[in-house]
């Protein structure tokens, strides 16, 4: 089995990438935002956190997150988060032996992709990256039409105009 190694680095900012466990024509994020929302806010009031920019795509998310000094645990936060809206969802998921053994439920990914922001051009490319991963999974043309997307607000800041459009393929390394 790989030996996944995580760093908790209090004060740190940090790129995720959050998965369902089945993928394919997968609706769920996006049909229960409310959920998914009432979750992350439960667990910022437990363990507080920053989000800087995220975006809900139908059957995964990418945030970034900014963690308070003196706490740098951001696998809490996701098994806290991942496990409230799970409570939300009616049972009927496909569920593998190995996650019945241990009573889980088949909603999410067990793990997730997270990357510790280096400097600014790694926070701007990653923070341009999550904003136009709508367009780049063909769900809409413009960044703007997606609306469970940071984006939004940040166009309200003046961070973004409105009609923002870029002629780069946003990649990332590792993530989907």
């Amino acid at each position: 089995m790989t030996d996944y190694r995580r760093f908790y680095i209090s004060k740190s900012t940090w790129f995720f990438t959050v998965n369902l466990a089945e993928r394919k024509n997968n609706q769920l994020l996006v049909e229960k935002t409310c959920e998914l929302r009432d979750a992350f806010r439960y667990v910022k009031r437990q363990k507080p956190f920053r989000i800087e920019a995220i975006v809900v795509l139908p059957d995964h998310l990418h945030c970034i997150w900014t963690l308070p000094q003196g706490d740098g645990d951001y696998s809490t936060r996701w098994n806290l988060l991942k496990g409230r809206f799970s409570r939300t969802i009616d049972p009927g998921e496909r569920v593998s032996k190995s996650r019945q053994k241990r009573r889980e439920r088949g909603i999410w990914q067990r793990r997730f992709w997270a990357h510790l922001m280096t400097d600014q051009d790694d926070f701007n490319r990653h923070f341009d990256y999550i904003h136009w991963n709508p367009v780049n999974h063909g769900l809409v043309t413009r960044v703007v039409d997606w609306p469970y997307s940071s984006f939004h607000r940040y166009v309200e800041q003046g961070v973004y105009s409105k009609n923002w459009e870029s002629n780069e393929r946003f990649e990332l390394e590792g993530v989907e």
